[in-house]
């Protein structure tokens, strides 16, 4: 699929890193590093635009390495890009470790999926069809 990109940073376009990848790695654009102490949050530019076809999303998640290794995440995960947003994809990072964070220009600070999806038309009615599970919820299935 192709998809119109614009490229305002110094970095060169996301990439796939293998060729299964479903995530496009995005790296922060920075005039200077960001220093994310514990349990704060900074909204990081990444210095890309991009115009997505209707019927489709961007997801925007954390790297499992960041959150794992250093505690780093995406705060509202996965955040959308919606298909008719121009502005500058900007990610929101979290530092949920006990240690600084600083991000450095170029750092690979999330991934990107392109993912399709579907518009609802709401039915109203006046109740559901049954079903097994029925209103059982939040562990209701129990532990196997």
């Amino acid at each position: 699929m192709q998809v119109q990109i614009v490229n305002k940073s110094h970095h060169e376009l996301p990439q796939y890193a293998t060729e299964m990848s479903a995530g496009l790695d995005l790296r922060a654009n920075l005039s200077e590093p960001v220093i994310l102490k514990p349990l704060h949050r900074a909204l990081i530019p990444t210095g890309l635009y991009i115009a997505l076809p209707q019927g489709y999303e961007a997801q925007i998640r954390p790297r499992s390495g960041l959150a794992i290794k250093r505690g780093i995440t995406v705060l509202n995960s996965p955040g959308t890009i919606d298909a008719d947003y121009r502005g500058e994809i900007c990610v929101i990072l979290v530092n949920l470790s006990e240690n600084e964070f600083v991000v450095e220009d170029g750092e690979r600070i999330c991934q990107m999926v392109i993912a399709r999806h579907e518009q609802v038309d709401w039915q109203p009615v006046e109740q559901l069809d049954p079903t097994e599970r029925g209103e059982g919820g939040f562990g209701h299935t129990g532990v196997k």
